[in-house]
């Protein structure tokens, strides 16, 4: 995706929970350090943490290998986007008195993760202005 920027992308579809649930964990991480970030969703007890903390883990994986020459420790990765939108919906009825049917919504959502280096890869190739001042004298 995009290598050269930095940023690197991983989603996952269809996971079996409500979209407003999973952005109260989404909230949690956004805009955290990786490692502060699966520190807080190790230690989350909701539904939806595990499934946004595999997917760190897979985003991590992933700017790895865009990024080989480069080490995860002295990048200074943080969660640049995360966002959760509505995906299907089954819809079931549940019988209720009188002959009457209530309609059951199963809703899924799908996440998104969008990891970024706060050092960027032309950090090591600047140079310094000393070098090109000339001697007015």
């Amino acid at each position: 995706m995009a290598g050269k920027r930095g940023a690197v992308k991983a989603s996952l579809n269809n996971v079996p929970t409500s979209p407003r649930k999973m952005r109260l964990v989404a909230d949690l991480v956004r805009g955290q350090k990786v490692d502060r970030a699966l520190n807080i969703l190790r230690f989350d007890s909701k539904v939806g943490s595990e499934y946004i903390e595999k997917l760190l883990l897979s985003a991590i994986s992933n700017w790895a290998n865009e990024n080989e020459d480069r080490k995860i420790e002295d990048a200074n990765l943080y969660i640049k986007e995360i966002f959760v939108d509505g995906g299907r919906m089954l819809k079931r009825l549940r019988p209720a008195p009188q002959g009457r049917g209530h309609r059951i919504r199963k809703r899924s959502n799908h996440i998104t993760i969008v990891i970024d280096s706060l050092n960027p890869a032309d950090a090591d190739n600047t140079t310094s202005d000393n070098d090109n001042t000339e001697n007015e004298n």
